[in-house]
């Protein structure tokens, strides 16, 4: 039986009313993907209030590698909710504030002793990880890349690449920020190869280290494993590797942004461990806690004890809430049979994305590292033109026929592929099946 089930128009009657109520009580700049309001949800699918049962393939965001209301996380919730909400852990202790930094210490890359300390989002995460680097390197600046996403604080939208929609008119932002060239491989120069142009990222780095900011001035190199809102792409190893030894050689942080990338999305617990390299600070957000805010920082001991007593924290951070569900969604996560069903899914997503590529030109590029998958539009396969108005089009018709997709990518010319790690062979055709007539409708 297909998942999807309309009884109305998508948006239905009822969804029109709680959307424009959204609408008059929340300003414009807090947008929405679909303009349809739900009710409830369950593994991949969602119920609106009016009834309609979609698929989603947008997981929150890639937030929902355990899909949605998992049983063991809500009976885990209700039991929480009943014994201590809230304590704030600047102020006490409580058992699964220290199981969850104690299972994050244990899972993460590294033989090295490790540390935790718990946020409430990525972008928290990602700030933390560079307070942490500059408290325990004295050391001011941070070199990113380009197509980074880390985040909407100051600090973080000052790392984060894409402009137009995540920057345009909240500078000015915080100073000792360096973004430098990313290996982007679909979009090389024409002249180059894989190799020569890995080659040429890796110049670029090495000569921003004397032409741009000494290497004894630089606290981190903030680095995606895979880049998310940048489209998807994962890191070449050959130049996740130099990073590494640069990092070493000089005595900076290298941290890993795995906030979208990380629990189970590629494959493997951790992206970085398709690469065999362990980063110095590790950041995670979004699948962390099955869809409670939580965040973490998770690093070499030395390096997490920099700041001073009283420096990390936040009224909510570690709630107990939110820690009980990161416990669950760690133990579901890293059993080798959901990765394995994690690898599954993506080999199903790979084929039918390349099948599709094979008949329909929109189609410029389809990438991923295990289920996070991608598809590249473009308007022309040579010139890589960005089909930027195509793909907004292309999830239009998908909601129109009940299916959940989101865009991606510095020209919001890419289709993202972020559905629950325990969706079924079913549905995964089932959305496909719509994703494909999409295509084909607004490829004609």
């Amino acid at each position: 039986m297909p998942t999807i089930h309309l009884v109305t128009e998508l948006p239905g009657p009822k969804s029109k009313a709680l959307v424009a109520r959204r609408e008059a009580a929340t300003p414009r700049g807090a947008a929405k993907l679909t303009p349809v309001a739900i009710a409830s949800a369950s593994g991949a699918a969602v119920t609106d209030v009016d009834g309609n049962t979609l698929l989603d393939f947008a997981g929150g965001i890639g937030v929902l590698a355990v899909g949605h209301c998992p049983p063991t996380v809500v009976e885990a919730l209700q039991k929480q909710s009943a014994d201590l909400i809230h304590l704030c852990a600047i102020v006490g202790t409580y058992e699964p504030y220290v199981k969850v930094a104690e299972l994050l210490n244990e899972v993460t890359p590294g033989d090295f002793p490790k540390k935790t300390v718990l946020l409430n989002s990525g972008a928290e995460a990602l700030e933390t990880a560079i307070k942490i680097a500059r408290s325990a390197t004295g050391r001011p600046a941070v070199i990113v890349f380009e197509g980074a996403y880390h985040g909407r604080t100051n600090l973080t939208l000052a790392m984060t690449s894409k402009y137009s929609l995540f920057k345009k008119g909240f500078g000015p932002f915080a100073p000792e920020i360096y973004r430098l060239p990313f290996p982007n491989l679909y979009r090389r120069p024409a002249e180059m190869s894989e190799d020569q142009f890995i080659d040429d990222c890796i110049a670029r780095l090495e000569n921003a280290l004397i032409a741009q900011v000494d290497p004894s001035a630089v606290a981190a190199i903030v680095i995606e494993t895979v880049q998310g809102e940048g489209g998807f792409i994962a890191t070449p190893p050959r130049f996740l590797q130099r990073i590494r030894e640069l990092c070493t050689q000089h005595g900076i942080v290298y941290v890993a942004d795995e906030v979208q990338c990380g629990f189970g999305r590629t494959g493997k617990l951790f992206a970085v461990e398709h690469y065999g390299i362990a980063p110095d600070l590790l950041c995670t957000a979004k699948s962390l806690a099955a869809g409670m805010p939580l965040a973490a920082v998770t690093g070499r001991a030395e390096i997490m004890d920099g700041p001073h007593p009283g420096g990390l924290g936040g009224t909510y951070s570690g709630n107990p809430l939110a820690c009980v569900a990161a416990v669950e969604a760690i133990h579901m996560i890293r059993q080798p049979e959901f990765l394995d069903r994690a690898n599954q899914i993506g080999g199903l997503l790979r084929e039918t994305l390349l099948d599709l590529q094979a008949e329909i030109s929109l189609i410029g590029d389809v990438r991923g590292l295990g289920p996070m998958m991608l598809m590249e539009l473009v308007k022309d396969r040579a010139a890589k033109t960005p089909a930027s108005d195509e793909t907004l089009q292309v999830t239009q018709e998908c909601f129109k026929r009940g299916l959940i997709a989101i865009r991606a990518g510095l020209y919001s010319n890419c289709i993202r592929f972020l559905p629950p790690l325990n969706i079924t062979d079913e549905q995964v055709h089932e959305g496909m099946g719509i994703i494909a007539e999409a295509l084909r409708v607004v490829a004609k």
